[in-house]
Order: structure tokens, then C-alpha cells, then sequence
């Protein structure tokens, strides 16, 4: 069983032939957030030029390089030598969760066989990542909307609502599910909702940082804070606008 999310004691297993070193600092803060990165390893082969630039970040942030040699031409040794070293860190049982960093679609069964082991598998990789490496994922983080994060506008600024379909589907299941008889639904259940419908769902993809802000921006939904208990501190609610 998993320790809670602050406990959590995270195996960060990089594919550095397919990521880019550039997004390294920023996603070892996001990874933060879910658990202490206590196994950090980059693979690749580190005598090719094509990774010169993940040698000083490595350094930097304190990953161990990981050589393997590509023995083969079309064939990615790399891959193999990543996923045998998940197996062993699975079955040793010193980690609680796994950050797999690639936007390879080989990683796909592997994410799932770490989920059925009832471990933690958060995937980080760009949009173009295959669906079914996303999917199979507890959750997934775009590392575009990492940098989107960095360079934020200010608090006071407010991004404009942009209407999409996917996510207005993704929204109503999530909020029917959640609400009760009187049709609000608790905004932390509609996360968890979230989540569960959809391992990549990020409120940064619609330029916003918090759920609240997003479902505030939405034009079909009203959020409002009250008690859900005697002594509680209130908490924000949402539900379907009424139409007018």
C-alpha cells in the first residue's frame, strides 16, 4: 500500500533519448509535489553528442546516468535496460511510486503492471505522447504545461475562457457523478472525479492553476463555499448554472 503523497518515496526513471534536459528542473518540483525523489537515474548512451546537455543538468540535480550502450541500430537498448530496473526497484519494495519520464509508447505496460502492483505511476512526457502510455498512467503530466507554468501571468491577470467540447464532457460527467441530491457537488470529489476519468486532466492545459479558478471561469457551472459539517472550515461546492 502506497504511503500518503508527502511520504511517498518516488523512483524518478528518466528516458533521456526521449526527453529533452531543458525541462528537468521544473519537473523535478512538479514531482515534488507527489513525493520525495529518493531514486533519481537518466538512461542513455552517454558517450553519443546527441545528449551533451543532459550531462551538466544531471549534475546538477543530482541524477545518477545510467550507460547503455546502443548494441543494434534500430533497436532502443535503452528502453530494456529502464524497464528491467523498474522491475527490480518493484519488487524490492523500497518505493512507493514511480515518475516515468518519456513520451514513448513502450513504457505503456509497464505503467500498467506498476498500477496493478497498487503503486503510484505518474508519466510525464509532451502532447505527442501515444494515448495508451497516458492512459495507462495514474496520472500524466504534459511538460509543456510545466513551462506554461513558469512563465504564468501575474495573479491578477485572468485567462480567457476558451470553450472546449472535451472538456465540457469531461466536466459534467465529473460534477454529475460528484453531486448530491441537491446538485452541488464538493469541488476536492470533483478532482478526484477528474482524475479518475482522465490521467492527464491538468487545469494548466486551459491556462488556469487551480480547479476552483477553472470551474469559476466556466460559464455553465456556479462555485460557492459553504460548511459541509458542524466545526468544518467551508469548502467550495459547484454546480450546473441554471440556464437562462
Amino acid at each position: 500500500m502506497a504511503k500518503p503523497t508527502h511520504e511517498a518515496r518516488l523512483a524518478v526513471l528518466i528516458d533521456a533519448d526521449n526527453a529533452s534536459a531543458q525541462h528537468l528542473e521544473r519537473l523535478l518540483v512538479e514531482i515534488a509535489k507527489y513525493g520525495t525523489a529518493t531514486v533519481r537515474r537518466a538512461y542513455g548512451d552517454w558517450t553519443s553528442t546527441q545528449l551533451a546537455k543532459w550531462k551538466p543538468e544531471l549534475l546538477a540535480h543530482s541524477v545518477q546516468p545510467i550507460q547503455q550502450f546502443s548494441y543494434t541500430t534500430g533497436k532502443n537498448s535503452t528502453d530494456s535496460a529502464l524497464i528491467i530496473d523498474a522491475m527490480d526497484l518493484l519488487h524490492g519494495g523500497t518505493v512507493d511510486g514511480f515518475c516515468l519520464v518519456s513520451s514513448d509508447s513502450d513504457f505503456t505496460r509497464l505503467a500498467a503492471r506498476i498500477r496493478e502492483q497498487g503503486l503510484m505511476a505518474y508519466g510525464f512526457g509532451q502532447r505527442k505522447t501515444p494515448k495508451p502510455f497516458v492512459a495507462a498512467c495514474t496520472m500524466f503530466v504534459y511538460v509543456e504545461n510545466l513551462a506554461v507554468a513558469e512563465a504564468a501571468p501575474p495573479p491578477t491577470a485572468t485567462p480567457t475562457f476558451k470553450k472546449d467540447p472535451a472538456l465540457d464532457k469531461l466536466l459534467s460527467e465529473a460534477v454529475d457523478t460528484a453531486a448530491g441530491d441537491d446538485g452541488w457537488a464538493h469541488l476536492g470529489v470533483v478532482g478526484s472525479n477528474l482524475s479518475r476519468l482522465a490521467s492527464d486532466f491538468d487545469t494548466r492545459t486551459w491556462g488556469y492553476g487551480k480547479l476552483r479558478d477553472l470551474m469559476v471561469a466556466h460559464p455553465s457551472y456556479d462555485v460557492t463555499s459553504r460548511k459541509s459539517g458542524e466545526g468544518k472550515q467551508p469548502s467550495a461546492f459547484v454546480r450546473r448554472a441554471a440556464r437562462k
